[in-house]
């Protein structure tokens, strides 16, 4: 087992420049469907004690997925869930991607034709109904994001009940760049983060490091690189790998967040941004940036406003409305109808509802360009909020007969995605809830913030970096009210 120091560091990691981010997530989107070596499968599997792995083995690409991949992988992950000895299965990937999305240039090419569009719809199909599968699957499985992790290659993980964050991983979904919209539940995970860091991500495309990934809940905890080898033999090794057991040897693995700078979004940025993408339209949120970037007393939200706002500039404007009313009405629904949801849309931008597709994809991966595309309508202005729900929420659904239903195997019709949060440090939510008394383990409506760390250090059984997450919320949402007849200071949380 792994020792673990008694001591909490203040969380960072050492940032990329900004050629580096943007480099890497081109190659995100620069999967083509090239011919793999006859000796070399995209897709590996292994077994060992009770563990069954998965590796993604497309390196070049970053893992990228293309439909021979998710041919192969979907029988092997049927047959190991329904298996009835007990047993882990894990997804890791080869080199410096876990996996960095989707084969979107073929995907292209196959929309722009009646007779191949087909293809390309098949491909989001199989795609969504593997992430499904993942998500619901009756066994234990630990996604090992270490490297890059982007569009598709989230969809593979985010839903997992143990999700570990690397040094090396780079989380996003930059779909928007390229003129689409995040896909492969997005509109499920996006809506259910703190905040709207969800939305946030979704508009802008921007990519967090490993340790905001954790931070924020997207992974469940963070694991230096080196370690993951040997933990996974660890949980090979297991006679009775419960949820727990599995928990308690991955917790064992991590390390304190070190001094190295990191993105996490904290402090009066993540207030900024909360208020700012807490609207209801693209324009309600490019109004209150700009009024940050203008009048705001912080020089650092200041900057945050208007490096943003420079960002969404470069977006198509047609996918920025779809990707907001997407995670808006993903908010009350369930994974499978999320996935559904985001198959309809796209059928959509495949079927020519918008050109921005084809555009993004061309000008962003073919040529390379680091001038905006030729978006198509080009400002917020020409896109009208009936043509986008007409187009993308209500023309296309198996209802309609024009989109394929996303269907779970037989094995797992009944079946629901565990709470992706059971692992995972405490949500802004949760901490709420604690501090109103509404919390089922709260048994009362008055805390102290030293009662409020004990609590949550023993729901979540000592977990690293849960008071550095507890203190920042705290730090935001919370005022306080002085006891001098107790001598204590109750907090008291700002609806």
């Amino acid at each position: 087992m792994f020792a673990r120091s008694a001591l909490l560091r203040r969380m960072s990691r050492p940032s990329r420049t900004a050629a580096e981010r943007t480099s890497v997530i081109v190659q995100h989107m620069m999967s083509t469907s090239s011919t793999p070596v006859p000796d070399e499968p995209t897709v590996l599997f292994e077994s060992k004690g009770c563990l069954r792995k998965y590796i993604l083995n497309r390196p070049k690409k970053l893992n990228a997925l293309n439909g021979t991949m998710l041919s192969i992988l979907r029988p092997q992950i049927e047959e190991w869930s329904k298996g009835s000895l007990p047993g882990i299965i894990a997804g890791t990937g080869v080199g410096r991607g876990f996996c960095a999305g989707g084969d979107v240039e073929s995907v292209v090419q196959h929309a722009e034709s009646p007779e191949t569009r087909p293809e390309a719809i098949d491909f989001f199909h199989k795609e969504f109904e593997m992430d499904y599968i993942l998500a619901t699957m009756p066994k234990p499985y630990v996604a090992v994001m270490d490297g890059v992790t982007m569009g598709g290659g989230v969809g593979l993980c985010v839903n997992a009940p143990f999700r570990i964050a690397t040094e090396n991983t780079m989380f996003a979904m930059p779909e928007t760049k390229i003129g689409y919209c995040p896909d492969v539940g997005a509109s499920f995970f996006l809506s259910r983060v703190d905040g709207h860091i969800g939305t946030y991500l979704a508009l802008t495309g921007n990519a967090i490091d490993g340790r905001a990934a954790f931070f924020h809940g997207f992974a469940t905890h963070y694991v230096p690189s080196r370690r993951i080898p040997e933990l996974l033999d660890q949980l090979a090794s297991l006679e009775n790998p419960t949820y727990e057991v599995i928990d308690g040897i991955i917790e064992d693995a991590s390390a304190e967040l070190g001094a190295e700078k990191s993105n996490v979004l904290i402090g009066e940025r993540r207030v900024a941004l909360d208020k700012a993408f807490g609207h209801s339209s693209v324009e309600g949120i490019i109004g209150e940036l700009r009024n940050m970037a203008e009048s705001s007393a912080n020089e650092e939200v200041k900057i945050w406003a208007i490096e943003t706002l420079n960002t969404l500039e470069l977006r198509s404007p047609t996918s920025l409305k779809v990707a907001l009313a997407a995670i808006s009405s993903g908010r009350v629904m369930s994974l499978l109808e999320c996935l559904q949801m985001e198959l309809n849309i796209a059928t959509a931008f495949c079927s020519g509802a918008s050109p921005d597709f084809k555009t993004g994809v061309t000008a962003v991966l073919v040529e390379k360009s680091k001038a905006r595309p030729a978006w198509s309508p080009a400002s917020l202005e020409e896109v009208q909020d009936s043509f986008i729900l007409e187009q993308f929420f209500n023309k296309y659904s198996p209802q309609n007969g024009n989109v394929p239903a996303i269907t779970p195997p037989e094995f797992l019709a009944d079946s629901k995605p565990l709470n992706p949060m059971r692992f995972a440090l405490p949500t802004e939510e949760e901490i709420g809830q604690m501090v109103s008394g509404s919390h089922p383990q709260s048994g009362s409506t008055e805390i102290t913030l030293e009662e409020l760390l004990a609590k949550f250090h023993s729901l979540k059984r000592g977990k690293l970096v849960v008071n550095e997450k507890i203190v920042e919320v705290v730090r935001r949402r919370c005022t306080t009210e002085e006891d001098k007849h107790l001598n204590k200071t109750w907090l008291k949380w700002k609806h």
